[in-house]
């Protein structure tokens, strides 16, 4: 416990004395000495250097060895796969993108190319973190874990993602276990906006709070429910998924569990507020020729029509969950702005319901890979740091 609870410390804190260690702790000067010779003969600690500027000699300064563990995080779209590799301090080494080659639902034509199409998301991953390693200089073996966040939600009961219909190569109940099999490590798949979450608790909008939902809204549309500081997946990991939500103006989304057990993409909530929406309502605005989300969001009747799309839906999980907070996330998030954001807590006005503190995403860099690295990190120094 004494071991563990040191390395947090350095992990968090950074390099440390052994006086510093003993006075967060609580341990007496021999005890941190004594901890402290035990991690370094384990490889887990190393001296950086003396404190500089105090009379008489310099103390020794402790941190985390950068090489007793690495991870690998990746971030899964339609159009590629983003790997990163990091050492345990969670220091990025390399990246890697990998594009235009995910199989998509276009791609499913015959029973053969379905049939070969988890063979072939394992080859994409396998060159993704392939690629990453060779940057940063380290080989597969080297690794200690990896998480893969993407669109929809693993099924702990069967293995298969559910809610991804356009990534039909990750359908495979074998899937899994053929990437760690490929990979040479533990591999654990995640939902992407849930690891969006994960980002904005220890780096982002959410550090402040144990209870809250974060809404992406983005080329689709997700949340993630953090109760208690934990993620709330639900039974089947399905949880959050409130892109399907039938709400006024949107059409049923049908085809529940047909084949992998998909649902058509073309209705509910994220048809009102997703990338696609966005542009539509730009067009029956009279903006023809606007191409981005940010361009529509510019124009203010879209950004005051999703405003109030998003805060019906928001106000539906408010209703159920009652959080703390709502962080809006995701590429219309971004477009829209704080102006938007303005929009939407207005709308709440009057409503005989909670009002939780609503913000936008501040995480540096892509959510979903900051998330899937902390997470990986998590796992990592949990297996490492056991030195009992």
């Amino acid at each position: 416990m004494n071991d563990r609870a040191a390395l947090d410390l350095l992990v968090s804190r950074g390099p440390l004395t052994r006086t510093q260690i003993g006075e967060l702790t609580g341990l007496s000067k021999p005890t941190a000495s004594q901890l402290l010779a035990r991690l370094e003969a384990a490889g887990l600690v190393r001296t950086t250097g003396n404190v500089t500027g105090r009379p008489g000699p310099g103390a020794q300064l402790y941190a985390i060895a950068p090489a007793a563990a690495h991870v690998a995080a990746l971030a899964v779209d339609q159009l590629g796969i983003t790997a990163a590799v990091a050492d345990i301090t969670g220091q990025v080494l390399g990246e890697e993108r990998v594009d235009a080659g995910i199989v998509t639902s276009t791609d499913t034509g015959t029973a053969a190319v379905a049939e070969d199409a988890p063979h072939r998301t394992a080859q994409l991953v396998a060159r993704a973190v392939d690629g990453a390693l060779a940057r940063a200089g380290l080989e597969r073996g080297q690794l200690h874990g990896a998480v893969i966040g993407t669109p929809g939600a693993l099924d702990p009961r069967t293995g298969r993602l559910r809610y991804a219909p356009h990534l039909p190569g990750w359908h495979s109940r074998a899937l899994q276990d053929e990437l760690a099999e490929v990979l040479g490590t533990p591999v654990t798949i995640e939902n992407d906006v849930n690891l969006a979450a994960v980002a904005e608790q220890y780096d982002g909008a959410a550090q402040d709070v144990d209870d809250f939902v974060l809404v992406w809204a983005d080329e689709g549309v997700g949340a993630a429910l953090v109760l208690g500081g934990r993620l709330l997946r639900g039974a089947t990991g399905g949880a959050g998924e409130i892109g399907y939500l039938p709400l006024p103006g949107a059409p049923l989304s049908r085809g529940g569990d047909r084949g992998a057990g998909q649902a058509e993409a073309g209705g509910g909530f994220q048809s009102l507020v997703g990338s696609p929406g966005v542009l539509q309502l730009a067009r029956e605005y009279g903006a023809p020729d606007v191409r981005t989300v940010e361009a529509a969001m510019a124009h203010d009747g879209v950004r005051a029509e999703i405003a109030r799309r998003l805060a019906t839906g928001i106000a539906a999980v408010v209703a159920v969950v009652d959080p703390r907070l709502v962080v809006l996330s995701g590429e219309v998030a971004r477009a829209g702005g704080e102006a938007l954001r303005a929009l939407v807590e207005e709308e709440f006005t009057g409503l005989p319901l909670p009002r939780p503190a609503l913000r936008l995403s501040c995480v540096d860099g892509p959510a979903i890979l900051t998330g899937a690295l902390r997470t990986a990190l998590a796992k990592a120094r949990d297996a490492v740091f056991h030195t009992g």
